[in-house]
This record gives structure tokens, C-alpha cells and sequence, in this order.
């Protein structure tokens, strides 16, 4: 049984294969596979004359070419994926039934898409939004679909108001604008008269928004659910991915920069991290809480706006998941992969969080209009490894083949085959919750306390992370053109902390609130960014290099970087190779014109005796560009001369060393450390 559980990965590799067709070295055919002898020119009644209508192969391509396209994702329509696997640390048999948790023997496959929720699918990559984190995991018993987010909470506690969210954050219909952004009066009328949104705001104007890249950004599965195990025993559970790389974002005018520069910033940073053997790994962990102390909190475990302090209820890490190979195609697995809340296995379940409850009902719906019909679950990205059996039938892109006659149940003919399976068999059984209330349209009275944990999330943030959430107050209202609605969010941010709610009042001309109040003492480090893993491995330094460099100290100096898993591209005047002063050559990946600054972690600036005008003035705006956005930079030799001059020679980050050993640790220390928010008390 094990050994056919260790195949898992293979067979899903296996089945996706069949379905793979490289055309490369052969013969055009028609989708009939009928070899066709042209496909420049349609049959025509004479080479001037009209396009007759007998050309079948010209009709079927451009027929085809006509329906290419599905709808496009109501939300999180900008997305990108890849192929991993996912092993337990430990069993969890203690807690759960699910079998891909209790053999860490197993590795079992897995598709992870990423993703925005607010722009089209033609949106840039870096704008402040929530990110999609969806897992669905192939395994034995079926696929489990973990459909989640980078942030713990969300915006409203009951799904019933999903649409207006979504309506009120959407471009407005008047005139289709602003597009993949909610810097607008309709989303902040939303907020401010919607005010379980909170404290999903405040993790919304963090730099939780802008996340510097999908492989360092952790995931939640947002909604309380139920682990049960074999005896029936239930637990309260949340769900998370820790990234190994830690949590890292960017600076708010480098996002926006980077939309202009590389809209598809975040999906090539994962494609060319797997490319190049830098899987993006992520650790899962589990808060976990007895049934019987549901109600032991300041809080109510089933609110969706409300996240469980870690620090009260630790995550417990359980297993990891690597991902370690890109998509083949991007609409056939990325655009066609249909996840869902509901797809689940023994051993999981559901709890009355009612923003879950709704999410239960509306994404098939969602699937049967994108994917055209009920048989979405037979795409080969879909398709479960385990085989599947049941008596539907028929529908738009039917592709099993049903023999025998029987299609119903009960039945005699079949001996009252496919027949449903006892828990023993592995059979999916709902656990069983008593039940005992009036149909009623309302909400818990737990539910109304809306800025406790908003409070919570504020205390708990370093100084730059609270001053960045100032800032994205002021430029989200900024762009608010109604002056009732900026006060009105005033007013209401008032109740998390007057100390915030002043500060970004005076930005927006709105009246500030008097007092020093604050809704909560409480805080959480596990919230602020500051307390994660800190790494160089495959962070991208920008080398700014140029002829005449010094071929033995840039060696040495590289091997360091790369020993370390960091990447070293070189930028230079031209695409030519650079030659050092012992006649070493290098390639130039980027000239001056075609990247910048923004799309580095951080800057070698080497130069060279050979420096150019050109290289002079295009060097010295990388070099303020980067340490505006408070990156790490380091010179040594002509490209120390660069720094000198710039009068950033000696400030947090930015390394100097005529000794290349000191100067490589050095460096490596600052790349570490993702940014040197010190600099900002520097005049």
C-alpha cells in the first residue's frame, strides 16, 4: 500500500504526459488529423476572387481561433502556477484521518496557483491587493482543494455580501476605472460603511499588499476548519504555509515602478526560481484548538475577520511543500485548474464560518460557466490520481467513455454497482454537529467587534511598517474624491487607533480625531514582518560593471554571492562582453535601458577603469533608486568612487571595502537583511 501511495507523484506526472502533444518535426493536420497541404492562402474561386465556402480547414482554424478564449475569473483572474510536492513531518493520525498527513514517507503531488484578486487578467503583478494562495493536493482519497490567501482574514464575515465587495472594489462602471486597484470612492464607501472590513484593511494598507515576491509571502487558509480523526474526536483548525525564505515585500513607489517596468514581475520571479533550481518551499503548519474549547477566547474562532494569535495558540509546523516544476502550458493547467472549498477528504471538514459556508456553494457554480459545463473535474489539470466512479453522465467535454447500461442507483443489473462506501472504506462521512436554532437572518453577536484585532495588528508593527500603513492611508484616500467618504473613514479608523486615524487625516484634508485612544493594548509579534527568517539565497543583485574591472577581485567577489544562492545579473552600456584588466570576459545580461534598479533586491556596483559617460550617469540613478527604497548596495574600487560621490558612503547598507573577504560577508550580511529601513532618520 505504501509503495502504491509513493506513486502518487509519478502517476500524476504520468497522466498529465498523455495528454502533452509537441508538435515540433511534424505534419500539419486538422484537428481530424487530416494532413493539409497549405495554410498561407484560403480556397479562393481564383486567385482574386471570393473565399469559398467549401474551405473546411480555413473554417475549422478560425473557428477555432474565435471560441479560443473562456471567461476570465470573476476574481483572481491573474494568476500564475506551478507543479510541486508535498510531505508530512509527522504523522497526524493523533488528530486527523486524512492519509496524505500520516506517512512522512509519502510525498504527495501538488498544483499551487497564485494570484491577485482585483485586476483583470492583463493587470500588473505588484499592486497592493490581497494574493490567492490555492493548493489542491493530489492525493489517494481524492483531491483536496486548500483554497486560501496571503492574509489570515478577510473583509466581511458573511459570504451573502461577497458580491457587494467585489462590486464596490472593481473598476466603477461609469467609466471602467481604476483598473487592479482600490485606491477609489467606491471601495473606501464600501469600507466605511461596512465596518467589519477593519481589520482585513489593516493588513490591506500593510506591506502584507505588496509582497516582494509569491516565494516570500506566507499563506492562509482563512477559515476555521475541523480536523476529525478515526475516532471521531474533533479539533477546531486553521491552516498556514510558512515560506522558508521568510516574509518580504517591496516599498510602495518600487510596486508601482515595478507595474511599469515588468507587469509580470511575480510570475517571472517564480518561473525563473524554478527554472533554475530554486524551489520556493513552504512549511505547513496547524493551529489547532479541542472542540470543547470553542469558547475559551476573547474572540469567536469562527469569525473570518478575526485570526487566531499565535501567541495564544501556537502553529504547529507538520510538513513542507517544495515546488519544483513549471506549468507546461499556461491555460490548459494555470487558466483550466478549477479549485473549491468542497473538495475535500475524510478526515477535514467544515465549520459554520458563514463566509465558508457560501464559498461552499458558489464556486462550481463558478466552474460551470468559465470551464463550460459540468465536466470540468476531466481536464487533465483536474483530474483527480485515484480513479473515479458514479453514475453522472453526458455533459459539454464529456471525455470518459462509460461502458455497460446501468447509470443509476439503485440497481440489479450492475449488482448495485458503483455503491457507496462505509467510513470503514474509506467513505466520506460529515461529522456530525448538533444543530439547534430558528431560521433567522442575523449575525452572532460575537461577530460585532470589529476593531480589537485591527488595534491588535497596529501594536503589533515595527515603526516602518506602521508608518507604510500611514502612507497607504494617505495615497488610497488620496484618491478618494468624495470629501464625506475620507472623513467617513477617518471617523471609523478613529476606533482602531485616533493615533493612526490623525496622521493620515492631516494628508487628506479631512478633520483628525481628538484624543489619544486606542482599541486594544494587545499585540502580536508574529504579525510584523521584522520577526521573520532572514536569507540571501536567490536574492538578484544588479552588477553595474563596466570595461577595465578587476578581473581578480570581481571573481572572487562573485563565487562568495553565488556560494550563498544569490544571483548575480550584469548591467552594463551595451549587450557586448565586458573584459576585466587581465582579459577576463562576461556577459552582459542587461544594458541601462532595458532594466532597472527596481527589479534587484540589491546593487554590486563594480565600474571599471574604462568608465564611460554614459555608464557614469546611468550607474549614479541605479545607485539613488535603490537606496531610496532602502536596498542593500556595495562597491569596491572605481565603483566606491561612484558611492563617495553619491554621499551615501558609509550609511546603513551600503558596504565599502577595498578587502574583498570582508567585503563579500559584509555584503551578504546587508543582502540578508532585505532592507535598511534606517536610513530614513537620516537627513
Amino acid at each position: 500500500m505504501k509503495e502504491d501511495r509513493n506513486m502518487e507523484k509519478d502517476r500524476k506526472q504520468q497522466q498529465l504526459d498523455q495528454f502533452k502533444v509537441d508538435d515540433q518535426g511534424q505534419k500539419m493536420t486538422t484537428n481530424q488529423g487530416l494532413r493539409v497541404s497549405g495554410d498561407e492562402f484560403s480556397l479562393k474561386a481564383g486567385d482574386r476572387g471570393p473565399t469559398l465556402m467549401e474551405d473546411f480547414h480555413f473554417r475549422e482554424k478560425m473557428t477555432h481561433f474565435d471560441h479560443e478564449r473562456i471567461p476570465e475569473r470573476v476574481v483572481h483572474a491573474r494568476g500564475f502556477a506551478a507543479h510541486g510536492e508535498f510531505q508530512v513531518y509527522e504523522s497526524m493520525k493523533e488528530f486527523t484521518k486524512a492519509k496524505f498527513l500520516q506517512d512522512p514517507s509519502v510525498k504527495t503531488p501538488v498544483f499551487v496557483r497564485f494570484s491577485t484578486v482585483a485586476g483583470s487578467r492583463g493587470s500588473a503583478e505588484t499592486v497592493r491587493d490581497v494574493r490567492g494562495f490555492a493548493t489542491k493536493f493530489y492525493t489517494e482519497e481524492g483531491n483536496y482543494d486548500l483554497v486560501g490567501n496571503n492574509m489570515p482574514v478577510f473583509f466581511i464575515q458573511d459570504a451573502i455580501k461577497f458580491p457587494d465587495l467585489i462590486h464596490a472594489v472593481k473598476p466603477e462602471p461609469h467609466n471602467e476605472m481604476p483598473q487592479a486597484a482600490s485606491a477609489h470612492d467606491t471601495f473606501w464607501d464600501f469600507v466605511a460603511n461596512n465596518q467589519e472590513s477593519a481589520h482585513m484593511i489593516m493588513w490591506h494598507l500593510s506591506d502584507r499588499a505588496i509582497p516582494r515576491s509569491f516565494r516570500m509571502m506566507e499563506g492562509f487558509g482563512v477559515h476555521t476548519f475541523r480536523f476529525v480523526n478515526e475516532d471521531g474526536k474533533s479539533h477546531f483548525v486553521k491552516f498556514h504555509w510558512k515560506p522558508v525564505l521568510g516574509i518580504h515585500s517591496l516599498v510602495w513607489d518600487e510596486a508601482q515602478k515595478i507595474a511599469g517596468k515588468d507587469p509580470d514581475f511575480h510570475r517571472r520571479d517564480l518561473y525563473e526560481a524554478i527554472e533554475m533550481g530554486n524551489f520556493p518551499e513552504y512549511e505547513f503548519g496547524v493551529q489547532m484548538v479541542p472542540e470543547e474549547d470553542e469558547f475559551n477566547f476573547d474572540f469567536d474562532i469562527l469569525d473570518p475577520t478575526k485570526v487566531w494569535p499565535e501567541e495564544d495558540i501556537p502553529v504547529r509546523i507538520v510538513g513542507k511543500m517544495t515546488l519544483n516544476r513549471n506549468v507546461d502550458n499556461v491555460f490548459a493547467e494555470t487558466e483550466q485548474v478549477a479549485f473549491h472549498p468542497g473538495h475535500v477528504v475524510p478526515g477535514i471538514d467544515f465549520t459554520n464560518d458563514p463566509l465558508l459556508q457560501g464559498r461552499l456553494f458558489s464556486y462550481t457554480d463558478t466552474q460551470l460557466i468559465r470551464l463550460g459545463g459540468p465536466n470540468f473535474h476531466e481536464l487533465p489539470i483536474n483530474r483527480p490520481v485515484c480513479p473515479f466512479h458514479n453514475n453522472q453522465r453526458d455533459g459539454y467535454g464529456r471525455q470518459t467513455i462509460n461502458t455497460g447500461k446501468v447509470s443509476y442507483h439503485n440497481n440489479s443489473l450492475a449488482a448495485n454497482t458503483p455503491s457507496p462506501a462505509s467510513e470503514e472504506e474509506g467513505g466520506y462521512v460529515h461529522y456530525q454537529e448538533k444543530i439547534d436554532g430558528r431560521k433567522i437572518r442575523a449575525r452572532s453577536e460575537s461577530f460585532k467587534d470589529h476593531f480589537s484585532q485591527a488595534a491588535m495588528f497596529w501594536n503589533s508593527m515595527s515603526p516602518p511598517e506602521k508608518q507604510h500603513i500611514i502612507e497607504a492611508f494617505s495615497f488610497e484616500l488620496g484618491k478618494v474624491m468624495s470629501p464625506s467618504v475620507r472623513q467617513q473613514v477617518v471617523d471609523m479608523f478613529a476606533n482602531v487607533s485616533t493615533e493612526l486615524a490623525a496622521a493620515f487625516a492631516v494628508n487628506i484634508g479631512a478633520v483628525p480625531p481628538e484624543g489619544n485612544t486606542l482599541a486594544a493594548e494587545k499585540s502580536s509579534p508574529a504579525l510584523s514582518q521584522e520577526n521573520s527568517k532572514k536569507s540571501p539565497r536567490s536574492r538578484k543583485v544588479g552588477v553595474l560593471i563596466d570595461n577595465g574591472f578587476n578581473g581578480a577581485e570581481v571573481k572572487e567577489i562573485l563565487n562568495s554571492l553565488t556560494g550563498k544562492g544569490i544571483i548575480p545579473e550584469f548591467v552594463s552600456g551595451t549587450l557586448n562582453n565586458v573584459v576585466g584588466d587581465d582579459g577576463t570576459e562576461l556577459p552582459v545580461h542587461h544594458t541601462f535601458l532595458t532594466a532597472d534598479p527596481v527589479l534587484f533586491d540589491a546593487l554590486y556596483v563594480v565600474g571599471g577603469k574604462d568608465l564611460t559617460e554614459l555608464f557614469h550617469q546611468k550607474a549614479s540613478y541605479f545607485i539613488n533608486e535603490a537606496f531610496k527604497h532602502f536596498k542593500p548596495i556595495g562597491a569596491t574600487l572605481e565603483g566606491g568612487a561612484l558611492l563617495e560621490e553619491g554621499g551615501i558612503a558609509g550609511m546603513p547598507g551600503v558596504v565599502l571595502s577595498e578587502d574583498a573577504e570582508i567585503f563579500s560577508k559584509e555584503f551578504i550580511d546587508a543582502i540578508a537583511a532585505h532592507r535598511h529601513w534606517n536610513r530614513a532618520t537620516i537627513k
